[in-house]
């Protein structure tokens, strides 16, 4: 597939040019208007002249080479056009036409066979079902609606799985200032897929940040791939993914399952990946356009310049939503702002220079220049934008941001400028921006604070992603006729087995032998039911806890036989007491594999819900960042006189069973112990259930 010669063709055909179509015109419009140097030959059947110039009646009357054929015509044609195509040698394919895959079984069946006429001759085809593409970096528009001008060039790549937004977002982003080298509406993607477009933009020296739509991540070991190599190469990924309702995982016998929605389980792929996930719009350009004004940013500490006492307070409350630090400004930095802000003013951070701003030009400036050299910043902020109105006479206010311009580039830490609010650029302000070298301006101290916040993470994780080598697959398989559901009993044997660490416990077939099994302990002791299938034992009756004597086993052995029928029989274990209670759950997401859960355990573990989830396969140090995570995970750390948890051994113990749980191989469902006892440096499986698939 040349996905590089369909963005760059020389010569285009719009097949099924007429008069009558607004998307005909529009995509010729657009191909005339921004600056498509090559020949544009247009195919009608009738032959004649449409849009002011002379129709082909096929591809074969064309008289020279055709690199790119845009295809319009009714749906049942389509094939056709391809197969005309190949034999004169045109090689990449826009189809503009709907009514394939999405619109049922016919539309599916005849989606199939471009599809495989495609993969037969060697054919790039993007859609069907879709608008185009704006290669704005080459000035190449094959694009089916309107748009709007100025078309701003930049270096943002826009891959969007939806054509009725596509014109929505590039309005957006030309309203913000954000330039795109690259947007592509993928239609059905029956050829090209998104992660193709990725793959084009991560060796497009044109783009520095990916910004995606996504409805689904059709071949998710795929997307990994080209998310790492884009991760590698320095270029974000910023994605818009729709569908976070909550669905039930398969594996309803294990807590996981219920805890294991498929969003969860994208949003932590997101995340390992290196991707930033937003949830807007706005979101996804604002972002991606920060991205590419200011490259990585160096850490968490936030220096805030503002001329609103009102903006520095939401920024505060704002900053710590996102897990950024606004710390304490150094005193040689507070000494040169005492000098700088009217004496009504307070030195602190966030900074408000006050509204005498308006009177002295000059303060914002030089208030910047004093925070930038603090040592104790990693970058700034700073609440400005481009002017919305020309003045008679815009010399003043061009020098004005050309010097502000020259401090920022000056600058040894990087400066991020915000407006207040979320509002066009106006041409005006473009006109500023451009001959000044101003900025980019993110839009609003919402979506700003969230772009840097975002900005921060992808480079803190782009680290850590870049220091570990790429995973490599395990093998593995599980035990010669393993099926169903593995309750304790084989379960908590076949962990054991493995070396992981699991509380000693003897199957017991009568009351003598659990009896003799507990003297062995030592009292108290627990007695559990064996059963085969059995997921939840206390719900039936099947566990009694803190036995102390001879006695009190037999009864408790009577107890168990009554409640559960068809006893393999009972495991006596010694009672465990104090420590925290954790749920560590691998379970098999239908797109991404094998996912770990780790959090707060017990009986509550699905009323609390405090889980953080990773995607196999993970390493002791992601297992403790994970920990970390949790909502309770102050419990690890002691309260109260408690032991404090030692982490690194429990973040062993997670890595070594999520291991584990890899080397069974495709045959395992789930896997969880639910719970694992942490008390100080021990760490030991309570229970554990194991489903096969």
């Amino acid at each position: 597939m040349s996905v590089g010669e369909l963005f760059n063709p020389r010569s285009i055909a719009l097949v099924g040019a007429t008069d009558k179509s607004g998307w005909s015109i529009s995509t010729l419009a657009n191909l005339r208007a921004h600056g498509f140097p090559g020949p544009v030959h247009l195919v009608n059947p009738r032959g004649g002249v449409v849009h002011g110039q002379a129709a082909y009646r096929s591809l074969t009357e064309i008289p020279e080479r055709v690199d790119l054929a845009y295809v319009m015509v009714p749906t049942a044609a389509v094939l056709g056009v391809l197969r005309e195509g190949a034999k004169l040698g045109i090689r990449c394919y826009v189809i503009l036409t709907a009514g394939f895959g999405e619109s049922g079984e016919e539309g599916a069946r005849l989606e199939a066979e471009i599809t495989a006429f495609a993969a037969e001759h060697g054919l790039t085809i993007l859609g069907p079902n879709g608008n185009g593409y704006i290669n704005a970096a080459a000035g190449v528009t094959p694009y089916g609606l309107p748009i709007q001008p100025p078309l701003l060039r930049g270096a943002v790549g826009v891959v969007l799985q939806s054509g009725a937004l596509a014109s929505s977002v590039l309005g957006f982003a030309q309203a913000r200032n954000v330039g795109i080298s690259l947007l592509t509406s993928m239609g059905n993607e029956s050829v090209m897929t998104v992660t193709d477009v990725i793959e084009y933009l991560v060796d497009d020296p044109a783009t520095k940040v990916i910004a995606l739509f996504l409805e689904t991540v059709r071949n998710p070991a795929e997307f990994s791939r080209v998310a790492r190599r884009a991760l590698e190469a320095g270029k974000p990924i910023v994605a818009l993914k729709i569908g976070r309702s909550k669905l039930a995982s398969h594996t309803a016998q294990a807590h996981t399952g219920a805890l294991v929605g498929d969003d969860d389980v994208i949003d932590a792929a997101l995340r390992q990946l290196g991707v930033i996930r937003v949830r807007s719009l706005e979101d996804l350009i604002i972002t991606a356009g920060l991205l590419a004004s200011t490259g990585p940013l160096p850490g968490r500490r936030v220096g805030v310049v503002t001329p609103s006492g009102g903006a520095s307070e939401i920024i505060a409350d704002r900053a710590e939503d996102e897990g950024l630090e606004l710390p304490p400004f150094a005193p040689e930095t507070v000494a040169k702002l005492a000098e700088i802000v009217p004496s009504f003013g307070t030195v602190q951070n966030p900074l408000d220079v006050t509204g005498y701003v308006l009177i002295d030009r000059t303060l914002l400036g030089r208030a910047l220049e004093a925070v930038t050299s603090d040592p104790g910043i990693d970058l700034i902020m700073l609440l400005s934008e481009p002017p919305k109105v020309a003045p008679p006479d815009p010399a003043p206010v061009l020098a004005m941001y050309a010097a502000s311009a020259q401090r920022i580039a000056a600058s040894p830490v990087p400066v991020v400028v915000v407006s207040n609010v979320l509002t066009d650029v106006t041409e005006f302000g473009r006109r500023v921006q451009e001959e000044t070298g101003f900025p980019y301006v993110a839009g609003g101290i919402e979506h700003g604070l969230q772009a840097i916040a975002a900005a921060v993470r992808w480079s803190e994780q782009r680290e850590r992603v870049l220091a570990r080598p790429a995973p490599l697959p395990r093998a593995g398989a599980a035990p010669e006729g393993a099926s169903g559901v593995w309750a304790e009993h084989r379960a908590a044997a076949l962990l054991a087995a493995a070396g992981l660490p699991v509380v000693p416990s003897e199957l017991a077939g009568d009351e003598d032998a659990a009896v003799a099994a507990a003297g062995r302990f030592g009292y108290p002791v627990v007695l559990k039911a064996a059963a085969e299938g059995l997921g939840h034992k206390s719900d039936v009756g099947g566990v009694r806890l803190g036995l102390g004597g001879a006695e009190e086993v037999r009864r408790a052995y009577r107890e168990i036989v009554a409640a559960v029928p068809s006893l393999a029989g009972v495991l006596v274990q010694p009672q465990r007491t104090g420590g925290i209670e954790l749920l560590v759950g691998v379970v098999r997401d239908a797109a991404w594999g094998l996912t770990l859960a780790v959090g707060l355990g017990g009986v509550w573990v699905e009323v609390l819900r405090d889980t953080a989830l990773r995607v196999l396969p993970v390493d002791a140090g992601e297992v403790r960042r994970a920990l970390g995570e949790l909502r309770g995970a102050a419990l690890l750390n002691g309260v109260r006189g408690g032991e404090p948890a030692d982490l690194d051994a429990v973040a062993d113990v997670v890595a070594r069973v999520a291991a584990f749980a890899e080397s069974l191989g495709d045959g395992l469902e789930s896997l969880e112990i639910n719970p694992l006892l942490v008390s100080g440096s021990r760490v030991e499986a309570l229970d554990a259930l194991i489903t096969w698939r």
